[in-house]
């Protein structure tokens, strides 16, 4: 399959995914599911040990494969298990993928990632490439900041000579203050335009 292949077959994969977010979403919201915190729990299963491994497992596919927004599942992580357990589940399943989509870049090299990210992307970030020392510190810099396509510099990171090891390092220290913020502002968020709405 060429990178023109691929790049659709990843894009309707995405497209799908979100669609069904979304209709799922407005499911819940007409179950009433979100306004009962069980409801909610028994989503991703009510035991204590299956519900977070379903759940971690859900957060390493969608960062590996992107068939639902990163943003909506990072939420429920939080809505589902609380601040503090939510955090850790998301944490370890974005570590995982994370750590994933950057062996896969390095294994299978730009063909793949041309096919997981757009040109767009892929040339605005391919400068930070050149020097070795100058794209750990700003991917470090990336990956702390929840502003940058993660996904896409984890696997363009794939291409550099950045150890298995320093950059599981950059990820294990620099994703937390990304997936908080996040988190918080997604639910913060919800909460006021829910408010605004209601």
């Amino acid at each position: 399959m060429n990178i023109a292949a691929s790049r659709k077959l990843i894009n309707f994969i995405s497209i799908i995914g979100l669609v069904i977010s979304i209709g799922l979403t407005i499911y819940f919201i007409n179950l009433g599911v979100f306004k009962d915190l069980n409801s909610l729990r028994g989503l991703v299963g009510d035991s204590i040990i299956l519900g977070p491994i379903i759940f971690i497992l859900i957060q390493i596919l969608q960062v590996v494969i992107p068939i639902i927004p990163g943003g909506i599942s990072t939420a429920a992580g939080v809505l589902i298990f609380g601040p503090y357990a939510g955090f850790i589940y998301n944490y370890v399943g974005i570590c995982i993928g994370s750590i994933i989509i950057f062996l896969l870049g390095r294994r299978y090299g730009k063909p793949f990632i041309l096919s997981m990210v757009s040109d767009k992307t892929y040339n605005k970030y391919v400068g930070w490439l050149d020097n070795q020392n100058r794209f750990e510190k700003l991917f470090a810099l990336a990956i702390f900041l929840p502003v940058a396509p993660d996904d896409a510099l984890c696997l363009m990171a794939g291409l550099t000579n950045i150890s298995v090891k320093k950059y599981t390092w950059i990820i294990l220290l620099a994703k937390p203050l990304s997936i908080f913020l996040y988190s918080m502002a997604l639910i913060y968020g919800g909460h006021f335009l829910s408010g605004l709405l209601g």
